[in-house]
């Protein structure tokens, strides 16, 4: 049996590992939320699991996580057609760009030129496996070039 993931991220620097342990999560439109009422954003994503996959396996895996913002201020979305909520997404990486600190900006990228960028007063994330792990024969790729 494996661990389930837990992580937070304080500063760019945690956020670089939550992005890596989220790269090639894919989620639906509908799986994102934002909260102005709490100053959340939330999401439900189905995680590639990159820590339990040494490479030798003809079987992989992927996990349903948790995944959301405090202290968001706003919510803006770049090429993610809202009208359609049974769109997916494929999640590449999540950056923080530092603005007055602890301030900032949060962008999540999405394969297609999709970006969805959050606003937040200070960064706290938080990253969490929900429990439902399947097997998956596909182990996402890149072409590096």
């Amino acid at each position: 049996m494996t661990k389930e993931l837990r992580l937070v991220a304080e500063d760019a620097a945690d956020l670089e590992v939550m992005s890596a342990a989220l790269q090639d999560a894919v989620l639906q439109v509908r799986d994102l939320a934002f909260l102005p009422s709490t100053r959340r954003f939330a999401c439900v994503v189905n995680r590639f699991r990159w820590e339990g996959d040494a490479g030798r396996r003809t079987s992989h895996e992927r996990v349903r996580a948790g995944l959301h913002f405090e202290n968001v201020l706003a919510a803006r979305a770049r090429n993610i057609a809202q009208d359609r909520p049974e769109g997916v997404l494929n999640l590449l990486a999540i950056r923080f760009d530092e603005m007055n600190p602890p301030s900032g900006l949060v962008t999540l990228v999405f394969s297609g030129g999709a970006e969805l960028r959050l606003e937040v007063e200070a960064l706290e994330a938080h990253l969490s496996d929900l429990g439902l792990v399947w097997e998956t024969p596909n182990k996402p790729g890149h072409d590096l070039d």
